[in-house]
């Protein structure tokens, strides 16, 4: 290294750069997630799963529209309607819960993007209550209900 060759940042001022940086990311993640209300708060393990089950829901979404198919004898039936797997996505939280077989006529299915889960309580919680609704999006806070388009098998996977 040349006399001249001298770098323009010390090493102390570095070190002052960097814990300011770190003060100010925790600062950051300390001050997002006390705007994160509890019911919504994620841990990995849910995270994993999510992200496992649209992974698995992707992967097999035509090998399981085929065997529920052939499991409800549509195979060789009429051809004025059509199905297809997408994901359950859970209000709310937008995690994905599973998969549900949709359908209807082909223009309708090729709009629906997953099913959104929407669940309540009646007659004082006598009754537990999940509707599913055939969605134009994955995104569960901005999306269209596909009017015509009927559920017809719900996944469960094992995780």
């Amino acid at each position: 290294m040349k006399q001249g060759d001298r770098s323009l940042v010390s090493n102390s001022e570095v070190r002052t750069m960097k814990k300011k940086l770190v003060i100010g990311l925790l600062v950051f993640c300390l001050a997002t997630l006390a705007m994160i209300p509890a019911t919504q708060a994620f841990n990995l393990g849910d995270i994993i799963k999510v992200g496992g089950i649209a992974i698995l829901v992707d992967k097999f979404a035509t090998p399981l529209n085929d065997f529920i198919n052939k499991l409800t004898f549509k195979h060789g039936g009429s051809h004025d309607y059509t199905t297809k797997v997408v994901p359950i996505i859970t209000f709310g939280s937008g995690g994905y819960a599973g998969a549900a077989q949709v359908i209807g006529t082909q223009e309708l299915i090729d709009e629906v993007q997953a099913v959104i889960q929407v669940e309540g309580g009646f007659n004082g919680r006598t009754f537990r209550v999940k509707a599913l609704i055939p969605i134009d999006s994955k995104n569960p806070t901005n999306f269209s209900r596909v009017q015509g388009v009927g559920v017809s098998a719900v996944i469960d996977i094992r995780i």
